[in-house]
């Protein structure tokens, strides 16, 4: 049990509710940052974040600087995942600044690689590199913190036509995978919902004299897309099967987005690259961190058709 201060950006993102629904469950006190009001319209997660004990709520946009400067006030720790809401790289800066004023002891910023800085002809991945760029203002100004690298969602995928983890629902009730990956090339995996939050609260626990600075690759499994089939199949018990292509888009996304979904097909698609870049290796450290992981066939068994509901399909029944 502890009394301390726990702060929480964008608890509404699957990262940020795993690491609250954990943290309460334990005696920390979550003062957890969102950016709209709550409201029935958010779902499970939002009805979650009300319900529980011993959290505080601020609400409001983080290019509000007086919301940042108070958010971090008597905090010990905090974890920040931001998302692509307004100028990134301002906000994670304006965040880290005031963490380190209001004297946060351990920062744990979710990061992601620049590809781009190994030299290699790889290019960027917009909605990545700002996350990196962030990271390293982190290191220049001394705040202590630890850095996670999540490996890809395994709650992404939907039979809903969005792009690069689409699994279209087929005539024979199985299902396709169609993306710019490699058949055969491993690519790190995580239950956000379920993993994340264990394995930063003990990342808090071990505290910075175990991980100041250190990167950690936060994956539980390391599976190709055949391998992700198999475990779809088995899980459902139905066909799935997975067809490299490039990417379509048959829904309205944001520009930025697109972008990204660009640089994915040249960096996986033609180049190849490791997902984490070559330094950063998984999933040795993650299960160090936390073992109970719920892994990709689990998921499609016990999850997978529960989201699907909830979005409103039928396949199931």
């Amino acid at each position: 049990m502890t009394n301390h201060i726990l702060v929480i950006v964008n608890t509404t993102g699957r990262q940020g509710a795993s690491l609250a629904r954990v943290a309460t469950a334990v005696g920390y006190n979550v003062r957890a940052h969102i950016t709209t009001k709550l409201s029935d319209k958010d779902g499970a997660v939002a009805k979650e974040l009300r319900e529980l004990k011993d959290i505080e709520i601020i609400q409001g946009s983080l290019e509000d600087q007086k919301l940042v400067s108070r958010l971090f006030i008597g905090a010990r720790q905090a974890f920040i995942n931001t998302i692509s809401l307004g100028d990134e790289v301002a906000i994670g800066k304006a965040l880290a600044d005031a963490a380190k004023k209001a004297g946060v002891q351990h920062y744990v910023y979710s990061s992601m690689p620049d590809h781009a800085v190994f030299g290699r002809g790889w290019p960027s991945l917009p909605l990545w590199s700002c996350k990196f760029t962030v990271e390293n203002y982190i290191r220049q100004i001394g705040l202590p913190a630890t850095f996670v690298y999540t490996g890809i969602y395994n709650n992404n995928f939907t039979s809903l036509p969005y792009p690069l983890f689409c699994m279209k629902l087929q005539p024979n009730g199985g299902f396709l995978w169609t993306a710019p990956f490699h058949p055969d090339q491993p690519i790190p995996w995580l239950d956000a919902e379920h993993d994340v939050g264990p394995a930063v609260l003990q990342i808090f626990k071990d505290g910075l004299q175990k991980w100041s600075g250190h990167r950690i690759g936060l994956a539980y499994q390391l599976l190709t897309p055949k391998e992700v089939c198999a475990a779809f199949s088995r899980g459902l018990r139905r066909p799935c099967s997975y067809k490299r292509g490039p990417v379509t888009i048959e829904v309205p996304i944001p520009s930025g987005y697109r972008a990204q979904l660009e640089g994915i097909e040249e960096l996986f698609g033609k180049h190849e690259a490791p997902y984490f870049g070559p330094e950063i290796q998984a999933p040795d450290e993650a299960l160090g961190l936390w073992e109970g992981y719920r892994g990709m066939e689990e998921y499609a068994r016990e999850v997978f058709p529960l989201e699907e509901a909830a979005n409103g399909l039928t396949w199931m029944h």
